[in-house]
């Protein structure tokens, strides 16, 4: 069993950054590709970012890439999402979700965890 635990969200204005962090426990968090997604209010959970095991590939949404930045980092069970330049339309609940194998995907059905999440707000 895998827990997941976000931090990092907050209010922001827009154009401003936020890092969002996701701390996994258990001993194989590095053969694990994790991914983040966002729901917003009354909306489909979608795709943001996602990270093979090893983190040598990493794969975005057409919505944030250039903007977001997904990294992890093994020593410390931990997977993070820099945003920087967020707009209005990034307010959602930030997921993070782990896979039980060392590819990534963008399909949140193929994920086996999931965080609680973090709200992350951007104001005009």
């Amino acid at each position: 069993q895998v827990q997941l635990v976000e931090s990092g969200g907050g209010l922001v204005q827009a154009g401003g950054s936020l890092r969002l962090s996701c701390a996994a426990s258990g001993r194989t968090f590095s053969r694990k590709a994790m991914g983040w997604f966002r729901q917003a209010p009354g909306k489909e959970r979608e795709f943001v970012a996602a990270i093979t095991s090893s983190g040598g590939s990493t794969y975005y949404s057409d919505s944030v890439k250039g903007r977001f930045t997904i990294s992890r980092d093994n020593a410390k069970n931990t997977v993070y999402l820099q945003m920087n330049m967020l707009k209005p339309e990034d307010t959602a609940v930030y997921y993070c979700a782990a896979r039980s194998v060392s590819y990534s995907s963008g399909r949140p059905y193929e994920y086996d965890y999931w965080g609680q999440g973090t709200q992350v707000t951007v104001s005009s």
